[in-house]
């Protein structure tokens, strides 16, 4: 009998989160002119890590350079392309890769992006160039552009959430889609109600399942995340998270995320909340299972800033991650850390189903590693509104930036003026009138770094 050769075997990345991890590579956005306080809102890998986009402030979009350690791994001799901006006419809701995309393959090498009053674009990631356009069109005639995107696991269908409603496309049709009404009507009380916001579909092609939320906060006897299937169109499954006790969140959904490798658990962040919530849809998922908390703290200075325990200061959408073998997730704070949660550790949803009362707190798993990222000189909220963890090796990509107004240079100015009309006054000189343009106060970044983090094991 002939012997078998050897086998390869594929094992997903280790991140060792037992000691700080070491800074790869800090770089910052392309510079601009026009936009000098621009930063990086959110940046995500492509399917297999040999790109990163990131959607910036100033309405474009860039690929980021990739440190040495990775552009070897993907490009001959070392060489990979170089960081390119694609310029947008109007603010960038949201982009999402080609499920396929990768450098090797300059077919697949491509995104969706969701620029206001456009139609949705299909862009070559290697130079820019528009491949295919999706419009959506409301009852005036005008473009409409959707605040969430996802392809399907199959990636021949994209969905796009808007006001009210889902709108589906053929991939290899541009054009016009078809509209999931997810609500009956504006007054009516059912269904999902509001701007959807985020989308998110269970890694599992064999059962079209996918998740919505909407930005609009739920009614204390309802939910705004809901269950859709793309056999039954617009009618939800279920709804997730509905309880108007402990497991009732009154906030704006602002991402969803499926595990990996547990297709039911399901992971939800909210505006102005610390907190990551993971529910277990296989039952009842009116309560969450488990509640992960950033943890934050504030310095005395920006005490006055803060609020109640739970939530933070900041609209700014703060966007996590989860490891292609389900067992980590990372998420960035408003206070420049970034928190490492080990999603195996104290997981009651493998015990089967989950049965969580008023009086059975969902536990709240503290960061198994947490260390300080991107840090400021003026202030101590440096919100890192991104965090990427690679899929094929233990790197974590991170973006930070935040509009800051400061308006202490604008009182001092204001204070001299009035004393110099207060001596003319004095002197017995007639009055001098001062004219001067209003201006806005206009907000500042003092942080726009992008950084990779490797948590490669000694």
């Amino acid at each position: 009998m002939a012997e078998s050769g050897p086998s390869a075997t594929w094992t997903p990345p280790h991140y060792d989160y037992s000691k700080t991890p070491a800074l790869v590579s800090s770089t910052r956005l392309h510079p601009d002119d026009d936009n000098p306080h621009n930063f990086a809102r959110m940046a995500k890998w492509c399917p297999d890590g040999s790109a990163a986009l990131a959607q910036c402030e100033n309405r474009r979009l860039q690929t980021l350079e990739m440190p040495p350690e990775l552009a070897s791994l993907y490009g001959e001799d070392g060489t990979h392309p170089t960081a390119r901006v694609f310029r947008q006419p109007s603010p960038i809701l949201d982009f999402t890769w080609f499920p396929a995309a990768s450098t090797r393959d300059p077919a697949s090498f491509c995104f969706m992006a969701s620029v206001r009053e456009c139609p949705v674009k299909l862009l070559d990631a290697n130079d820019g160039r528009l491949r295919a356009s999706y419009s959506i069109i409301d009852h005036r005639e005008r473009f409409i552009a959707p605040h969430s995107l996802a392809f399907n696991c199959s990636a021949d269908r994209l969905f796009c959430g808007f006001e009210d409603a889902i709108e589906v496309f053929e991939v290899r049709r541009p054009g016009e889609g078809t509209r999931l009404h997810i609500t009956p009507s504006k007054k009516s009380k059912d269904g999902l109600k509001g701007i959807v916001s985020a989308l998110a579909f269970v890694p599992d092609a064999t059962t079209g399942v996918y998740a919505a939320g909407s930005l609009s906060p739920s009614a204390p006897t309802s939910s705004n995340i809901a269950l859709f299937s793309e056999a039954t169109g617009e009618a939800p499954l279920m709804f997730v998270g509905g309880d108007k006790g402990i497991g009732g969140i009154r906030a704006s959904v602002t991402q969803l995320a499926f595990n990996p490798m547990r297709p039911h658990l399901l992971y939800a962040s909210f505006r102005r909340h610390d907190a990551i919530y993971e529910w277990d849809i296989r039952g009842d998922a009116q309560m969450p299972v488990r509640t992960f908390r950033r943890g934050r703290s504030v310095s005395k200075r920006d005490s006055n800033r803060t609020e109640a325990a739970g939530t933070v200061t900041t609209n700014q959408k703060l966007r996590f991650d989860i490891d292609i073998s389900g067992q980590i997730l990372g998420a960035g704070g408003q206070d420049g850390k970034i928190s490492m949660f080990n999603l195996a550790a104290g997981d009651i949803s493998q015990t089967g189903s989950v049965e969580l009362t008023e009086a059975t707190r969902a536990p709240q798993p503290g960061p198994a590693m947490q260390y300080k990222a991107h840090d400021g000189k003026l202030y101590a909220l440096y919100a890192v509104g991104s965090v990427s963890l690679h899929p094929l090796q233990p790197i974590l990509l991170s973006v930070s930036g935040s509009r800051h107004f400061h308006l202490d240079g604008l009182e001092e100015g204001s204070e001299s003026s009035t004393s110099t009309s207060e001596s003319e006054l004095d002197s017995g000189g007639p009055p001098a009138t001062v004219k001067f343009k209003r201006r806005r106060p206009q907000p500042v970044t003092l942080d726009a770094s992008v950084k990779y983090w490797s948590f490669q094991a000694d």
